[in-house]
C-alpha cells in the first residue's frame, strides 16, 4: 500500500562522487525537503594519495614532479611554492631574469586555471557555448607552456634558484601576440555572459558570504576579494617581482556568485597586464643560480673508492635543509596556497604540511547551500572553484 507523502518526509540524495558537476570525485550527501536543501555533508578523500608523506621521503628535486598533481590546472603555482620554501630556508638568491620568467609563467597558469573554471561553471548553470570557447584560448596558453617547458600540463619547470631552461627564441613575441588576442577574447566573454539575463537570474544573490564570515572561515583568493576585502598576496608579500609591475587588485562588495565571477574575469585582464609588462622589461642574465649545485659536500674520492665510478656524473643539487621551520605562501588562482616546512639537517624535509586553498574554501559549502534550492548547489559549488586533487592531496 502506498503511504501518502507528507511535508515532513525528508529525502536524502547522494550527489557524486562521479556526478559531472562535482568537478572531480566530491560526494555530497544532501537532505532535501522537496526542492529545498535542509542539510549538506561533503565527503572527501576519494583522491587522497598521501602527498605530504611522499614529500617527507624525497629530496625537493625528487619531489618536484609530484607537486603538479595537487592542483593539476594551475601547476606552476604548486611548483613555485615547492621551490620557494627551500630558497627561503637556504637563503638562495634567484636571478632577476629567472624571477621575471617565473612571474610570466605564474600569470599564464592563472589565466589557464580561470578559463577552465569559467567553462564548466557556465555549463553547470546551463550555458554550453562558453565551455567550447574557453578551450580555444586555453590551448594557446598550453602551446606557450609546451614551447618553454616541453610539457603542456605537468611542467616540472621550476628549480631551486631559478628555472630549468631559458625562454626559447621567438617565445616572447609569441606570448605578446597571445596577450593582444586574449584581451579580445575576454571582451567576447563579457559580452556573451555578464549582462545575460538568464545568467544573472542564476547567480545574483546566490551564495552570499559576508565580510566578517569570510574572515572567520579563513577563505582566500577570489572568495575573499568578492566579499569586499582587498587582500592579494602578490601585493602583501611582494614575492618574485610583482611590486615592479603596475596592476590593480580585483574586488567586489556583494559577496555572491556573480561577484566571484566578476573578480575572476577581472583577474584575467590584470594577469595580461602583468605579463605584458614583464615581457617588455625582462632583463638579461642567467636563468638559474648555478652556485646552489655545489651545496653538496665536496667529494674527494680515493682512487678505488665507490664514489669514484660516478666522478663524471653531473651531481643532482641535493642540499641539507637547515634546522628551522617556515611557512611560505603564494596567491594561487583559487586562493592562498601555503606550505609549512620543517627541516632537520637532512636532504628530506621533516614535516611538509600543505595548506590547499580549495580545501579551506570548501568548508563553507554546507552553510551556503542550506535553505537554498537543489539547483543552486551547482551554482554555489561552481563559484567556489575546487579541484579535488588539491582538496584530497
Amino acid at each position: 500500500m502506498n503511504i501518502p507523502a507528507t511535508r515532513k518526509d525528508l529525502m536524502i540524495v547522494n550527489m557524486g562522487p562521479h556526478h559531472p558537476s562535482m568537478h572531480g570525485v566530491l560526494r555530497l550527501i544532501v537532505t532535501l525537503d522537496g526542492e529545498d536543501v535542509i542539510d549538506c555533508e561533503p565527503i572527501l578523500g576519494y583522491l587522497h594519495r598521501g602527498m605530504e608523506k611522499i614529500a617527507e621521503n624525497r629530496t625537493i628535486i625528487q619531489y618536484l614532479p609530484y607537486v603538479t598533481r595537487w592542483d593539476y590546472l594551475a601547476t606552476m603555482f604548486t611548483e613555485a611554492i615547492t621551490v620557494n620554501g627551500p630558497e627561503l630556508l637556504g637563503n638562495i638568491q634567484v636571478p632577476k631574469r629567472a624571477s621575471y620568467i617565473r612571474a610570466i609563467m605564474l600569470e599564464l597558469s592563472r589565466i589557464a586555471s580561470h578559463l577552465l573554471w569559467l567553462g564548466p561553471f557556465m555549463a553547470d548553470i546551463g550555458a554550453q557555448t562558453p565551455f567550447f570557447y574557453i578551450f580555444r584560448e586555453r590551448e594557446l596558453v598550453y602551446d606557450l607552456f609546451e614551447d618553454a617547458t616541453g610539457m603542456r600540463m605537468m611542467h616540472n619547470y621550476f628549480r631551486i634558484g631559478g628555472v630549468a631552461a631559458d625562454l626559447p627564441h621567438g617565445w616572447i613575441d609569441k606570448c605578446l601576440d597571445f596577450c593582444d588576442y586574449f584581451l579580445i577574447g575576454v571582451t567576447e566573454y563579457q559580452k556573451l555572459i555578464t549582462r545575460n539575463p538568464i545568467f544573472l537570474e542564476r547567480v545574483e544573490g546566490v551564495g552570499i558570504i559576508g565580510r566578517e564570515e569570510v574572515i572567520n572561515w579563513g577563505l582566500s583568493g577570489p572568495m575573499l576579494r568578492a566579499s569586499g576585502i582587498q587582500w592579494d598576496l602578490r601585493k602583501v608579500d611582494r614575492y618574485e617581482c610583482y611590486d615592479e609591475f603596475d596592476w590593480e587588485v580585483q574586488w567586489q562588495n556583494e559577496g555572491d556568485s556573480l561577484a566571484r565571477y566578476l573578480v575572476r574575469i577581472g583577474e584575467m585582464t590584470e594577469s595580461i597586464k602583468i605579463i605584458q609588462q614583464a615581457l617588455e622589461g625582462i632583463p638579461g642574465g642567467p636563468y638559474e643560480n648555478l652556485e646552489i649545485r655545489y651545496f653538496d659536500r665536496e667529494r674527494n674520492p680515493e682512487w678505488n673508492d665507490f664514489d669514484y665510478r660516478f666522478i663524471s656524473k653531473k651531481p643532482s643539487p641535493t642540499f641539507e635543509l637547515p634546522k628551522q621551520e617556515l611557512y611560505v605562501r603564494v596567491e594561487a588562482p583559487k586562493g592562498e596556497l601555503g606550505i609549512f616546512l620543517i627541516g632537520d639537517l637532512s636532504g628530506f624535509p621533516w614535516r611538509w604540511k600543505i595548506r590547499p586553498p580549495g580545501f579551506i574554501n570548501l568548508q563553507i559549502l554546507p552553510q551556503l547551500v542550506k535553505r537554498m534550492k537543489l539547483a543552486d548547489i551547482m551554482t554555489i559549488l561552481g563559484s567556489i572553484d575546487i579541484i579535488m586533487g588539491e582538496v584530497d592531496r
